[in-house]
């Protein structure tokens, strides 16, 4: 049986052995894909006369590696034509009448077929070098080539795939594309905040899989930072925070850079999910550092509670190995008031249950029920409303004696020290 180069390439070798060829369609819808592939227009033209051009063709599985076991498989032209990049087998097919949004059995139309096949160049190449580099170079640029000629004849740049999905081109392009196809399909009027099964948009695609190129080319086409996922209440900030402080988002270092692009360009980042949680309740649970900081200069409120009675400060309790991170403990502290340590049940959070943290748990109850002076009150709402990012424009305009006092408070974490 012939063989398939690896995806991209597509370049077919095709078996001479007769004995596949099990009738006289089968051949003449092998010479029709041959010809296709080989982007042989004349040849193309000539078939057409007899073949009609939007009738599935029947041909050997030597020609797709997806049927390997079966003998024959069909296919429709013009997909054949658009899942191998062939630009000119596109356009003659289209010039002949081809439908672009005629559909396989999956629901895909040809636009689909090509976002689902579409060649993967690295992005560390700044000049193709070698003969596969080039070759993909090519490919590519073929596909490219190949959705200017599909928009230009009609293609419907927001039809969903016909399966439980619903997935638009878009949402497609995020799952198996390139942030340039984001581009290309919204400047050809993809609508940006097109929602698929689940009510999610491209940018909460984006943001879950924390793709900062993505994110970025969203929003230059206007995707909306504060859309809201109906059923469960998330914004893209808030899937972006869950998978960056996550196990492997930790491990990986990652999403710092997404979620700040998000909140520069405005996400509301207090907003709550139907359960009461802020992106800063998700990210004490995980207890990255760099996350809880981040969310904290951009004004975060420690304050806010769950519906089940949970602060900030709950939440980054919960877990035992969060606990020795005093810096960040000290900060969520710093920003405190009430401070509450318990839910609306009375719990108190898990982690500082453990007998090893029981002083610490000692502590921290009774700073919580320290009645603090007004003057504290205060003091700390200074520190919430203006936050660290106006820190030092504060002290512009408030003596210094005055300023030290707001924020050269005494060090929490001396106090807690001695009780890890």
């Amino acid at each position: 049986m012939g063989n398939i180069n690896k995806r991209g390439s597509k370049d077919l070798v095709v078996d001479s052995d007769q004995s596949q060829q099990d009738s006289p369609t089968i051949t003449v819808d092998n010479q029709l894909c041959d010809a296709i592939i080989k982007e042989d227009c004349s040849t193309i033209k000539a078939l057409l006369r007899s073949h009609p051009v939007n009738q599935p063709l029947t041909i050997l599985t030597s020609y797709r590696l997806l049927f390997v076991n079966q003998q024959t498989c069909t296919v429709i032209p013009i997909h054949l034509a658009a899942e191998y990049c062939k630009p000119r087998s596109l356009l003659c097919l289209l010039e002949h009448g081809a439908d672009p949004e005629v559909r396989d059995t999956q629901g895909h139309t040809t636009l689909h077929l090509m976002l689902l096949h579409w060649p993967i160049v690295s992005s560390t190449w700044t000049k193709p070098g070698n003969r596969i580099q080039r070759l993909m170079a090519d490919i590519q640029n073929n596909a490219v080539s190949c959705l200017h000629i599909l928009f230009q004849h009609g293609a419907q740049v927001n039809a969903q795939v016909g399966n439980s999905n619903k997935y638009s081109p878009l949402h497609l392009a995020i799952t198996y594309g390139t942030h340039p196809i984001l581009s290309l399909l919204a400047q050809n009027g993809a609508q940006v905040n097109a929602v698929n099964e689940s009510s999610m948009t491209p940018l909460h695609m984006a943001a879950d899989i924390l793709n900062e190129n993505m994110i970025k080319t969203l929003i230059a086409c206007g995707a909306n930072v504060n859309c809201v996922i109906p059923h469960n209440g998330n914004t893209a900030l808030k899937l972006a925070v869950c998978t960056a402080s996550s196990k492997a988002g930790q491990l990986l270092s990652a999403g710092v850079g997404c979620i700040r692009l998000l909140l520069i360009h405005g996400a509301h980042v207090n907003a709550q999910d139907h359960e009461g949680q802020t992106a800063l309740h998700e990210a004490c649970c995980g207890g990255r550092e760099a996350i809880i900081n981040l969310l904290l200069e951009f004004e975060a409120n420690v304050n806010i509670l769950t519906k089940n009675g949970e602060s900030a400060i709950y939440m980054y309790l919960q877990r035992s190995s969060n606990i020795r991170d005093l810096m960040v403990l000290t900060r969520l502290l710093y920003c405190s008031y009430p401070l509450r340590l318990t839910n609306r049940q009375g719990v108190l959070p898990a982690g500082i249950m453990l007998p090893e943290f029981q002083l610490l748990k000692e502590t921290l109850v009774r700073l919580a029920r320290k009645p603090l002076p007004l003057e504290d009150i205060c003091k700390k709402n200074i520190r919430n409303i203006y936050g660290k990012k106006y820190k030092y424009y504060v002290r512009q305009l408030l003596p210094g004696k005055l300023w030290n006092s707001i924020y050269n408070c005494y060090d929490l974490a001396d106090v807690l020290k001695g009780d890890l």
